[in-house]
């Protein structure tokens, strides 16, 4: 290989675009092409563009979450179907927040944390919930329970194919009932759950071998590259300064949580019928870990439910990181924050969401826009920067400054933020039920609403506007199929990917490959589940 043609595949392989383009485009490209100053980018954009106009593939999978990524393994296993995936963001390898080594936000577009491949789930904690009713409710997408809980044992069976930890977060049954007491005593529910905790520094090897395995298999992945719309048959796209037309029997529309918004508006204007559903919006909270050991060492993500005493609203804990970081996240004009915890890194603290949930009704239905409003705000209210509070402060109704925050016993793993007052940024029912919440969760587990307590805005869950859909996933305009939560299907990882087998499931159906019979095994699958040794 020459020196030009070296640079070229180099420069290639990191675009990504080498997935997309065959060997004998790469040789004429290479031979034709003047290298005087470096590899022009626009250049490989006008190639990718001429190849992929007007081509046709069986079916279309936009976006590379969990949902894209399960269905196309779906139809790469059981068909020998033409399938691309697209998607706005890059590899798994090349999605590195900067904000890791800068400590800061840099306003990645696209944000790195949110698109790719992987989907937002790509550099989470990688929490695999093993039941179809938490991050979702398959039952009441198929209609069959058992066959629900066959889908998640199969999806946990690709991850542990693919290199997830054998090992599972459960307790045993005294330590479960015990929580379930003590829970109870306080008002609230604890959710017992078997997890499998894959760490947000591993969980890019999972999926890069996923994607490699169905690279393999003939999906072609198109990524860097924008979905405008879609409608029957056709899928616009964008990359660069191009735009073109990719045609497609079949699509999965899987956008995920950071296309919550685009679904929102293309599904609006091509007529594609869905239905405003319930936000989840309030803070991420974090603790010293020693406060929540007991409880993170029998389920890694305990989860909790509550009922406010002053509305009668319904507060969840959330995506819990034990000894985990609280990370921002970049929209395209507000920001958010998240957490993640890793297997081979820890710090001294726990981090938790904890969510109020918001159902409007007429004449305001639209969740989606009132959750950015809210995002707007605190965006303005923070300079830009997610906002950071001692729960300790808020109670006294002040804001915190950095004397205050330094004061307190926890150390804030994420110091690209700014002191100031959570009342400020979210709407005053959302504050009550957050130290509520918080004092009735402390009931609990002693320690969590101390003043001392962190407390990170805002951290917001979009997946409000939900596909109609049927029990295949399809939608209301016929061969488009949804799955994920940006259609608001699903609100975790492996809900998320569940969706997508269904979602290729129904295509396969549709085509008369398979039937029902074929899917549904025989066999009781929660036991199965539930019988799994930690």
């Amino acid at each position: 290989m020459s020196l030009p043609e070296f640079f070229t595949y180099k420069c290639l392989k990191f675009y990504n675009v080498l997935d997309i383009i065959n060997i004998k485009m790469f040789k004429i490209f290479t031979k034709s092409a003047r290298f005087i100053r470096g590899f022009q980018l626009i250049l490989v954009r006008e190639i990718v563009n001429a190849f992929y106009n007007e081509k046709e593939f069986d079916v279309v999978i936009i976006g590379a979450g969990p949902a894209g990524l399960f269905a196309a393994y779906e139809l790469a296993e059981k068909s020998d179907f033409k399938v691309l995936v697209i998607d706005e963001g890059g590899d798994i390898e090349q999605r590195m927040c900067p904000m890791d080594e800068l400590g800061y936000c840099v306003g990645c577009k696209p944000c790195h944390i949110m698109s790719g491949v992987g989907g937002a789930g790509g550099l989470s904690d990688g929490t695999v919930n093993l039941r179809p009713d938490i991050g979702g409710d398959l039952t009441e997408l198929t209609h069959d329970e058992n066959y629900s809980w066959q889908l998640i044992w199969e999806v946990d069976q690709i991850l542990l194919k693919h290199g997830a930890p054998q090992r599972i977060f459960k307790g045993n049954e005294d330590q479960i009932k015990e929580w379930e007491k003590r829970a109870a005593q306080a008002g609230v529910k604890f959710i017992p759950i078997i997890q499998r905790h894959i760490g947000s520094d591993h969980t890019k090897d999972v999926i890069k071998s996923i994607k490699d395995y169905l690279a393999e298999k003939g999906v072609k992945f198109m990524l860097w590259t924008r979905v405008e719309e879609f409608s029957k048959g056709e899928v616009v796209a964008k990359r660069g300064d191009s735009t073109f037309k990719i045609k497609a029997k079949y699509i999965i529309v899987a956008p995920g949580r950071g296309g919550a918004g685009w679904f929102h508006d293309v599904a609006q204007k091509i007529g594609l019928k869905s239905r405003h559903g319930p936000i989840d919006v309030g803070v991420r909270v974090e603790v010293p870990a020693i406060v929540m050991e007991e409880i993170t060492s029998i389920n890694h993500d305990p989860k909790f439910h509550i009922y406010t005493d002053t509305y009668d609203d319904f507060v969840r804990t959330f995506c819990t990181n034990p000894n985990g970081f609280v990370v921002e996240e970049k929209y395209n004009s507000y920001i958010g924050v998240n957490g993640h915890s890793m297997r081979d890194k820890k710090s001294n603290n726990t981090n938790f969401a904890f969510l109020t949930r918001i159902e409007l009704t007429e004449p305001v239905e639209d969740t989606t826009a009132y959750g950015k409003s809210i995002a707007q705000l605190a965006t303005t209210i923070g300079g830009g920067k997610p906002i950071i509070q001692r729960l300790g402060d808020l109670r006294r109704g002040r804001r915190s400054t950095w004397s205050r925050i330094r004061k307190s016993d926890v150390e804030p793993t994420l110091r690209h933020v700014t002191p100031g007052d959570v009342a400020m940024a979210l709407p005053h029912r959302v504050v009550t039920n957050i130290i509520e919440g918080l004092e009735k969760l402390d009931k609990v587990i002693p320690g969590v609403a101390s003043d001392h307590t962190l407390l990170y805005a805002p951290e917001i869950k979009y997946y409000a506007m939900r596909a109609e859909v049927n029990m295949d996933l399809e939608t209301s305009i016929e061969n488009i199929f949804a799955a994920g939560d940006g259609a608001g299907l699903s609100r975790d990882i492996t809900n998320a990917a569940a969706t997508g087998l269904l979602a290729a499931r129904g295509i396969l159906k549709k085509e008369g490959v398979y039937t029902d019979k074929d899917f549904k095994k025989h066999g009781n699958w929660k036991k199965l589940i539930e019988d799994l040794e930690a």
